[in-house]
């Protein structure tokens, strides 16, 4: 099969150029997509070594914040005003227009209820979704496509589930097949006088022995797939948006570039770290500054690139922990307990700081050093992939945690919404 220019599927219409044949494969995923409904995409973003919530979501009205942080505290004048009492850092100024539109919500003193401080455990836990239990060997979004009501099952394509890394990360392991791509540009099937990437090495060993009968019954067709990724010609993309020139605005573009191939991606993840700012953090420029300007406007840039398409993706962002209230006597903050989340998307019901604010009064803090918890972050994700991936049953995806629809922060209007 000769293939000389991308294919796009727009609004439920398939429209090829150039193409001489069209796999039954795409073509029965096409069909399905859509029949879908309301066919969403989630993409997950983990900010690995624990954002300081308190200075990225800022709480510039209350008096010990200031009293806390003499040196990297936000001034007043400084912050990008959210709604009298929360503000952003104005590193996110990129933010701002996302949250007045009403797309971007905010859950401030969110995180596990798991109280340890090593990074290791905490990011097991959330990415496993079992805060404090050790021996869970799958991660909940690979749980979330297992349990996806059958109002939105559709056939699936070998790209349902893909991390943008060097491996699949813990939240994506499970039964559901993933595939981790480092780089668009050189994931390569393998053909006469060039060698497979590695990331497609590892695609074929997963989909040559794989037990789905999709798969199994057309391994030439999902190679096909590949190829006609491929022809797509990654290197000449032209996104519709300037994203910064950093690993992570690269792996949001690639995340891009592949939602808008329509192979049948469901679910993306891609982390970003450099959050752990024991030392010289800074306050409103500094080491923290520099990383909440990347990640904000790597999102905007995602989301303005991703144009009409946008209307059927959420994005959703965690950390493992917050930092401590005060300020260390490096200039920097310790590992601390809650944090802030964003969601983005359509239907979420944004411009507004969702949770319980707990406070920052020093009888308010949790241990006498960090911000308290108010909202599982098991919460959040149980409400997103309820009302996207239309996870019905919670209680598969979070083992334990007892959620319910009716305890959700509703934050997120449309969908199936789980009654679990």
């Amino acid at each position: 099969m000769q293939i000389n220019r991308r294919f796009f599927l727009h609004k439920g219409a398939l429209a090829l150029a150039g193409t001489t044949a069209i796999p039954q494969f795409l073509v029965r995923t096409v069909l399905a997509q859509r029949a879908a409904a309301p066919n969403r995409r989630l993409v997950v973003i983990f900010q690995r070594g624990a954002a300081d919530g308190l200075n990225i979501v800022v709480p510039y009205c209350e008096k010990n914040y200031y009293s806390m942080r003499p040196s990297i505290a936000i001034p007043q004048n400084k912050v990008v005003d959210l709604d009298g009492f929360f503000g952003l850092h104005p590193s996110m100024a990129a933010f701002k227009p996302l949250y007045d539109q009403g797309h971007l919500a905010i859950v401030h003193a969110a995180g596990s209820p798991d109280m340890s401080r090593s990074h290791f455990d905490a990011q097991d836990y959330m990415e496993s979704g079992t805060p404090g239990v050790k021996s869970t060997d799958d991660g909940w979004l690979n749980r979330a496509l297992q349990a996806e009501d059958v109002r939105h099952r559709q056939e699936h394509t070998a790209f349902r589930a893909l991390a943008l890394g060097a491996d699949v990360p813990r939240t994506l392991a499970g039964k559901v097949p993933a595939i981790a791509i480092r780089s668009v540009d050189n994931f390569t099937v393998g053909s006469r006088g060039a060698a497979p990437s590695p990331a497609a090495n590892a695609f074929e060993a997963m989909y040559g022995t794989s037990g789905d009968k999709i798969f199994h019954a057309t391994g030439e067709e999902t190679f096909d797939a590949v190829k006609m990724l491929r022809a797509a010609n990654p290197a000449q993309y032209k996104p519709a948006a300037d994203y910064p020139n950093s690993d992570f605005g690269n792996n949001m573009k690639q995340i891009a570039q592949l939602l808008k191939a329509n192979l049948g991606v469901e679910a993306a993840f891609t982390d970003v770290s450099g959050w752990d700012t024991h030392q010289n953090q800074g306050g409103v420029d500094g080491q923290l500054s520099n990383r909440l300007r990347d990640f904000s406007s790597a999102i905007a840039a995602f989301w303005k690139d991703m144009g009409d398409d946008a209307a059927n993706i959420t994005v959703v962002t965690m950390s493992e922990f917050g930092r401590t209230a005060h300020e260390n006597g490096t200039g920097g903050t310790d590992h601390g307990h809650a944090n802030a989340m964003f969601v983005l998307g359509p239907d979420v019901k944004g411009g507004k700081v969702y949770g319980r604010w707990p406070g920052l009064a020093n009888e308010q803090l949790n241990e006498g050093r960090d911000l308290a918890l108010t909202t599982d972050y098991r919460a959040v994700l149980g409400e997103v992939v309820s009302k996207t991936l239309g996870a019905d049953n919670l209680e598969r995806v979070f083992p334990g945690a007892r959620l319910r629809s009716d305890g959700f922060l509703r934050l997120v209007s449309g969908g199936n919404g789980s009654t679990v």
